[in-house]
């Protein structure tokens, strides 16, 4: 299980140091990708396999369905840590997530997410309102 947030700048070399609590979890090797919101999603083989897994499942002829599956796999890319705890991040998934140079790193349970410090703002802004209603509407859920 991932948690916390954690605030990193991206070097010159596009790499981003991830924090140690959150390298354990993540394992030596895990799969980047395009998350939604505009951040990007880093998973842990298991987790990556098992969401696979269900994506293999959905009905290639749903149209909708398609194109989630390409979202997510095209931008993927596996990462393995320097010995210095950074991670290499690829241009297209850079781009895609705005990341220029403060980013912050959250646990989000099964995944980590990387936002760029502006975008994670923002969506804290957005968002903070409304978690009372966000919590009713997702009771049927059984958390």
């Amino acid at each position: 299980m991932f948690y916390g947030e954690y605030r990193h700048a991206i070097d010159a070399k596009s790499r981003l140091f991830i924090p140690a609590r959150l390298r354990q979890g993540l394992g030596d090797r895990f799969v980047m990708t395009k998350g939604l919101d505009g951040c990007l999603a880093l998973y842990p083989p298991a987790e990556w396999q098992a969401l696979e897994e269900k994506l293999r499942h959905l009905p290639y002829s749903r149209k909708d369905a398609r194109a989630f599956v390409r979202f997510l796999f095209a931008g993927a890319a596996e990462c393995e840590p320097d010995k210095q705890g950074r991670i290499l991040i690829p241009p297209p998934l850079k781009e895609y997530a705005a990341l220029e140079k403060e980013t912050i790193i959250i646990g989000a349970a099964s995944r980590v997410e990387i936002w760029a410090a502006e975008r994670w703002e923002a969506y804290l802004q957005a968002t903070q309102a409304s978690v009372e209603s966000i919590a009713e509407s997702i009771v049927d859920l059984d958390l």
